[in-house]
């Protein structure tokens, strides 16, 4: 199984969504905190902008969606696949996660900017839920700069994650709008006969016979998708 999880996951663990009405795109500009070239032109905002949601992660703790998750490592091979930066999956209990947009709490050097020509996990500093400031230098005298694909950036995991969606026997979809790519286009990666469960309280601007659209918030949406597992 394959849980391709967005930003609804975590809403109702208190984290701000990027698109929604109180969204934190209200209150920044995506160009200028989570693009390159917000970075190479204010570098001290963006690194304000991910002290900010570093201290917030730092005060909330995983949902009951995010526990469900997990919990389906019982009786299924599980990978998750996130467009999260947060951590809420592996606190939950998630043990094959991968990332797509990067991880909040670690940071590398802002030289090593390229993920395919020069990058290495070997620069990743994981630095849970500090601060990291103009002049914090990694060990090669860079300056250290978020861990996260911004806009702009080339999305280094995005192969595992089609590999994996092509085995999957099911795919799960939890609190995604489906609006950013490549992400939202994963999907479509399925076999022919792979059922695909959205979960996700708003309209799906896809469609595809495959798909059951669950509607409903994460937590109550994994309460349903389970009872469906269990009928089958």
């Amino acid at each position: 199984m394959v849980v391709l999880t967005g930003a609804g996951v975590s809403a109702e663990s208190g984290i701000s969504t990027f698109r929604d009405s109180n969204g934190l795109w209200e209150n920044y500009k995506v160009e200028d905190v989570a693009s390159i070239e917000g970075w190479q032109r204010n570098p001290a905002l963006v690194l304000d902008f991910y002290n900010a949601r570093r201290k917030e992660l730092g005060t909330v703790k995983p949902n009951a969606a995010h526990i469900a998750i997990a919990g389906l490592e019982k009786d299924y091979d599980v990978t998750v696949v996130t467009q999260n930066v947060d951590n809420l999956h592996e606190r939950a209990g998630s043990t094959r996660i991968i990332h797509l947009h990067g991880e909040l709490t670690k940071v590398r050097p802002e030289d090593r900017c390229n993920y395919r020509d020069n990058f290495s996990e070997d620069s990743v500093f994981d630095i849970g839920y500090g601060e990291i400031r103009i002049g914090d230098l990694a060990p090669d005298g860079a300056q250290l700069r978020p861990h996260i694909v911004w806009f702009g950036e080339a999305v280094p995991k995005i192969e595992a994650a089609i590999d994996a969606v092509e085995k999957a026997s099911i795919l799960l979809i939890v609190g995604t709008s489906l609006q950013v790519y490549p992400a939202a286009g994963l999907y479509r990666y399925a076999g022919p006969d792979t059922p695909i469960y959205i979960i996700d309280p708003k309209d799906v601007p896809v469609h595809d016979p495959r798909i059951t659209h669950i509607k409903d918030v994460a937590t109550r949406g994994m309460e349903t998708f389970k009872n469906i597992l269990k009928s089958k």
